[in-house]
């Protein structure tokens, strides 16, 4: 069974695991349970993102739990779908912050999670390990934000300067039109700003939507050699097939929130030679100890999680999150304040072969991106 058809089907299953998720999980915490809240697209345009970062930190969770948890307490996820919009992700927080969830965890996307922070910044709930890079995240400092992903800054800084050195010099950006995409264009014209360039043009797609067709109007003409995207991975996707069709002949790059393995499934053959930035070790090369780990997992949960790079982050993510529980523990009672000091108290340490720090200054963890490449038949080549 080829990637695509397997991906579709495990989308499938994940699609009704989280849903039923969502009603077996109590509202309030206990002494029994720790009950993390997330907000994410399951379903809609980006719903694979949701799905396959909500599977892959289940599938740690879960087999956390058969351990014992942490201080004897289980952790729980309850999932909410916000389709990738804004005012739905919000009206999530509201119920999720006053259910008393003890951390938000896992919010999918830059605008959702924009539309978050007042809340739980009010609140004074965690939230951890959010799928996006934006600086808006990040600066001003936040101290309840944790990151466990690179900036979109580092990963556009890499697209730049891998394409410069091939000689590319005329790139162009497709961007979504919003604060994510918003916040990729940024991280382009500042890299390329620094080697004294600028887009040659750049073009806009609603999130949401693979209306492509003004883009691609926009964008062609200009000739460039190369088109950075950032966007999700159903407008990506779009622009590729719609560009190539209109006569483009150069090179697709993508930041690592497209969804490597969703966009791999949505181009099929037409896939070949586009590049995507990853900010989490490859989920298919066992030379890593927390890749090594991740398939184990995998293997151990009956093989119901497909390994992309998705639910790798989610794995990451909530392998890192359980260390600052385990800190907190250590200290004493887990709270949401020995919760934030644990995790700062990790400090710079390498947990499963991933190399992560945090501080009482700085809660982005890593700087860790490289690229790998579609082939054309629904894999990943790095």
């Amino acid at each position: 069974m080829n990637q695509a058809v397997l991906g579709r089907r495990q989308f499938s299953v994940g699609l009704g695991a989280v849903a039923l998720g969502s009603f077996q999980v109590a509202h309030a915490q206990s002494e029994g349970r720790i009950v993390l809240g997330q907000s994410a697209a399951f379903t809609g345009p980006a719903a694979q993102l949701g799905v396959q970062f909500n599977q892959g930190a289940k599938l740690f969770f879960d087999q956390l739990n058969a351990q014992g948890g942490v201080g004897k307490r289980q952790i729980e996820i309850r999932t909410m779908d916000d389709g990738y919009e804004p005012d739905r992700c919000a009206e999530n927080t509201r119920k999720l912050i006053a259910d008393d969830v003890f951390a938000l965890f896992g919010y999918i996307g830059t605008p959702t999670s924009l539309a978050a922070m007042p809340l739980f910044t009010k609140e004074k709930v965690p939230f951890f390990g959010p799928f996006t890079g934006a600086e808006a995240l990040r600066q001003p400092f936040n101290r309840l934000i944790f990151h466990v992903r690179a900036s979109y800054y580092d990963e556009t800084a890499l697209i730049v300067r891998q394409l410069t050195n091939l000689g590319l010099k005329k790139i162009a950006v497709f961007y979504q039109n919003d604060a994510y995409g918003k916040a990729g264009l940024d991280g382009v014209t500042r890299a390329l700003a620094e080697l004294k360039l600028a887009p040659v043009a750049t073009a806009t797609v609603e999130r949401n939507s693979t209306d492509v067709k003004a883009a691609v109007d926009k964008l062609v003409p200009a000739m460039p050699d190369a088109v950075v995207q950032i966007a999700a991975y159903s407008g990506s996707a779009a622009f590729v097939r719609a560009a190539r069709k209109a006569g483009f002949g150069g090179t697709f790059y993508n930041v690592s929130f497209v969804g490597t393995q969703a966009l791999a499934d949505e181009l099929g053959k037409d896939g070949a030679g586009v590049v995507v930035s990853q900010v989490v070790p490859s989920p298919y090369q066992p030379s890593r100890q927390i890749t090594r780990e991740f398939l184990e997992a995998i293997k151990k949960g009956g093989d119901k999680v497909q390994p992309n790079y998705s639910s790798m982050e989610g794995y990451l993510a909530a392998r890192v999150f359980a260390e600052g529980l385990r800190q907190a523990q250590a200290s004493g009672k887990i709270t949401r304040e020995s919760f934030i000091a644990g995790t700062e108290a990790i400090g710079s340490q390498v947990i499963s072969g991933f190399p992560v720090s945090f501080s009482a200054t700085s809660h982005a963890a890593s700087k860790f991106v490289e690229v790998s490449m579609l082939t054309g038949d629904g894999r990943v080549r790095t």
